[in-house]
């Protein structure tokens, strides 16, 4: 479902601020493979992603998804593949349309816009269904802005309509870190139960040890722009938070020196 050949990248070339983000990455997903990324900051897990997305071009390498090169598709030619949360509660959705008005926006992407009324009995009826889901009450609350919704409520429909279309790859950035505890919790488990009923391919970031080895059927690790280890199946799932810092420090040859995920 995604192959990432030999990518590199580096930001602002032969000037005082040159970096090498990307440093020939190499990834193969299977469709249906749930992919938690880790790393301290720097190690480029975000352009990564956004070098997926097409946010920036790639210096060298090839991106594939589902058997097609994207790699010099523009970011919005590749919208039709992707799925995406940011960290941000409050990115992925418009805070002065209704709940179902998002919603309606999500499930009509990338198909033509008529001259009709906006939303129809049907469409509403499934929208109830979709947010039930989510066991948040939202299912009642059709027509409330989403604006005056939680942070939480908020990541849970953008979750809700990054995956409404089903698309090829879905692409979570620290979707849940800048909620409470309790309510990363809930949106984590909504995306584990979104991600297994659609059997999406995803990939997620994370700086917590605990969710990066819980969740998915594999886990990579990466430090200076390239992956430094990669583990799944059942190896995955006898980790320990010690032993990723141990994998950690013999792969990079240095200790991990970062306190969000220490903390985590």
């Amino acid at each position: 479902m995604l192959e990432i050949k030999n990518v590199e990248k580096t930001f602002n070339p032969g000037t005082i601020n040159e970096k090498k983000a990307l440093n020939g990455i190499n990834l193969h997903l299977n469709e249906g493979d749930f992919v938690t990324v880790i790393g301290g900051n720097g190690a480029g897990k975000s352009t990564m992603l956004n070098m997926i997305a097409g946010v920036y071009p790639v210096d060298c390498g090839n991106i594939i998804i589902d058997g097609v090169d994207v790699t010099k598709l523009p970011e919005y030619k590749r919208a039709k593949y992707l799925g995406r949360v940011f960290q941000d509660p409050m990115t992925g959705t418009a805070a002065n349309m209704q709940i179902e008005e998002n919603l309606a926006l999500a499930a009509r992407r990338g198909k033509a816009r008529l001259l009709r009324m906006g939303i129809n009995a049907k469409e509403r009826k499934e929208y109830k269904e979709l947010l039930k889901i989510l066991d948040l009450g939202l299912e009642e609350r059709l027509t409330a802005k989403v604006g005056l919704l939680s942070g939480g409520q908020r990541q849970a429909i953008t979750l809700l309509m990054a995956t409404l279309k089903k698309p090829k790859l879905l692409l979570l950035d620290e979707h849940t870190a800048a909620l409470d505890p309790k309510t990363a919790k809930k949106v984590l488990d909504i995306t584990e139960e979104i991600v297994s009923k659609n059997n999406l391919t995803t990939i997620m970031i994370t700086h917590n040890m605990a969710d990066a080895i819980n969740v998915g059927n594999r886990l990579i690790m990466m430090n200076n722009g390239k992956i430094i280890f990669d583990v799944s199946g059942e190896e995955k799932k006898k980790l320990t938070t010690a032993d990723l810092l141990e994998k950690f420090k013999i792969s990079a040859g240095e200790a991990l020196n970062n306190d969000r995920i220490l903390l985590s």
